[in-house]
């Protein structure tokens, strides 16, 4: 179906290259050696061999225009749009999708297409986070059925699976668990989040307050370094024994938030508070630091001084208010040959590091 030419000159097209995950991807393409397009709405340029494309996902006319003198072999669907409720989230995300992949479809050179989704696939979402009724059995296996529930995750799927069916190529989904990178304007960000609000306690001498559940709070945990997920999408999408699977993917380690909360807070140097019986949600605390934050960036000159920009408490609340404990189980990945391993520890301090020395925190 396709040339020897073609298979050896791979070209990525990496859809969201301003996320957590997008950004990470294309920066380690780059230095495997990949020719890399990156498109976004809104693109940036601060990653070295990257060409960027703007376009709009829910335009297929923006789409043709833009791919008009692009022809990727791998896609790398790494965004999503939030929406109001789920069916709007569904209508969205899964056109988003379709629309790419249409336009794409009568170049006939696309090998092979990631999608990035994440733990809601087994949580369920926004609207139902973790309440569907019956909390599912951790650790979360890729074999578990869908829930009964509407998922703008299984749409996007669906969408995949539909274009491959129709072009022959091939595929795979990758479900991480909380993302931690760097990135500015991302929607799901907690290492980010949780450097911020450490900053503004250490400005007002307050403790870094514990703002989830009981359950996060005792239980083991897992969380996914974005280099991580990097690693594992471009191994998967280069290993034949890997394709047309759906993977989980964290750093390989599990955890406590009792264990990593106080560590945390001695990095910042700072007192800590964990669970005392009620749930203190961070967006109640960081809705009211827009002037504190603006005052700390003003006066250490740093380079983000909106406070939305660089925090998502909504999601870290979301994450950390989960009634329940939650990791997720590698082993169809392992058993096929991916061994990446990363300390959870070693990726909140080496981003808290990287942010303080890209002068996004004090």
């Amino acid at each position: 179906m396709y040339s020897q030419q073609t298979l050896i000159n791979k070209t990525a097209l990496v859809v969201g290259a301003t996320g957590i995950s997008g950004s990470n991807l294309a920066s380690k393409l780059i230095e495997n050696g990949w020719k890399v397009y990156g498109l976004s709405r809104k693109p940036k340029n601060d990653i070295e061999g990257l060409q960027t494309i703007a376009a709009d996902l829910l335009s297929i006319e923006s789409l043709t225009a833009a791919l008009k003198e692009i022809s990727p072999t791998h896609v790398f669907f790494t965004t999503w749009m939030r929406n109001d409720t789920e069916d709007e989230n569904i209508r969205v995300n899964s056109a988003m999708i379709r629309n790419l992949l249409d336009v794409l479809s009568i170049k006939k050179t696309i090998m092979h297409v990631s999608l990035v989704t994440g733990l809601k696939h087994y949580l369920g979402p926004f609207d139902a986070y973790a309440t569907t009724g019956t909390l599912p059995d951790t650790p979360l296996r890729e074999e578990q059925p869908r829930l009964d529930i509407k998922n703008f995750y299984y749409a996007q799927e669906d969408e995949v699976y539909t274009a491959a069916a129709r072009d022959g190529f091939t595929w795979n989904i990758h479900r991480p668990h909380t993302l931690i990178g760097k990135t500015i304007g991302n929607a799901m960000n907690m290492g980010t989040t949780l450097a911020v609000y450490a900053s503004i306690c250490k400005k007002e001498g307050l403790p870094f307050i514990w703002p989830g559940s009981e359950a996060q709070w005792n239980g083991l945990s897992d969380v996914t370094d974005a280099k991580v997920l990097a690693d594992q999408i471009i191994w998967a999408a280069t290993s034949s024994e890997a394709y047309n699977l759906a993977f989980n993917i964290t750093n390989g380690d599990v955890f406590r938030w009792k264990w990593l909360w106080p560590k945390i807070a001695e990095w910042f140097e700072i007192d800590f508070e964990g669970y005392n019986g009620t749930i203190k949600p961070l967006q109640t605390i960081l809705d009211k630091k827009d002037v504190v934050w603006r005052e700390i960036a003003q006066n250490k000159q740093l380079i983000e001084e909106d406070i939305n920009q660089l925090a998502s408490a909504w999601h870290t609340d979301l994450d950390l208010g989960r009634p329940l404990e939650v990791m997720t189980d590698m082993s169809r990945s392992r058993k096929l040959g991916f061994s990446v391993y990363k300390a959870t520890k070693d990726s909140f301090f080496e981003l808290f590091a990287q942010l303080r020395n890209d002068k996004i925190i004090p």
